[in-house]
């Protein structure tokens, strides 16, 4: 169980905070209260729920080996024969909920990216607001695991990869 002031993952929420720890309704059914790091809201969840994914967030050290690992984590870029088809593949991916799956799928948006520059053509809408919100989950669980500002983590992982 985790307890008030806690950083969590929830969902394709993001990183929240745990606020508080409540009882509710006349079950008397004990809810975290999550306010969402970069969101303005607050969610509640009961603590035994597990229709939507709640974990821990990364350590530095597990954010660092992700990081290290990017280069080798398979990627192939989706062609689905309609809108719908590659919708649901992408929110199949994002509903993972783990970061691996993050980087998967950004690297095979980027990938089809490059072959659409390459052809004269641009990426498609559905790609490029997945590519986003893929980038905004994992960025900001390695912001926070990093202790740096969102915007500052594509750089951090240039500059780790570079390293190498």
């Amino acid at each position: 169980m985790f307890q008030q002031g806690n950083l969590v993952v929830y969902g394709s929420t993001g990183v929240c905070r745990v606020k508080e720890l409540t009882v509710r309704g006349a079950e008397h059914q004990t809810c975290y209260v999550l306010e969402p790091l970069y969101q303005t809201c607050t969610i509640s969840v009961p603590v035994d729920s597990d229709k939507i994914s709640i974990r821990s967030v990364m350590t530095r050290r597990e954010a660092d080996e992700l990081i290290d690992h990017i280069p080798e984590v398979d990627a192939e870029p989706c062609h689905c024969r309609s809108i719908q088809q590659l919708t649901d593949h992408y929110k199949s991916a994002l509903n993972g909920h783990d970061c691996v799956s993050l980087v998967r799928l950004i690297k095979s948006i980027y990938l089809k990216r490059q072959n659409a520059l390459e052809q004269k053509r641009k990426l498609g809408t559905v790609d490029e607001r997945f590519m986003k919100r893929a980038e905004e989950l994992l960025f900001g669980e390695l912001a926070v695991a990093l202790e740096i500002p969102p915007e500052e983590v594509q750089a951090y992982i240039s500059r780790r990869l570079s390293g190498r």
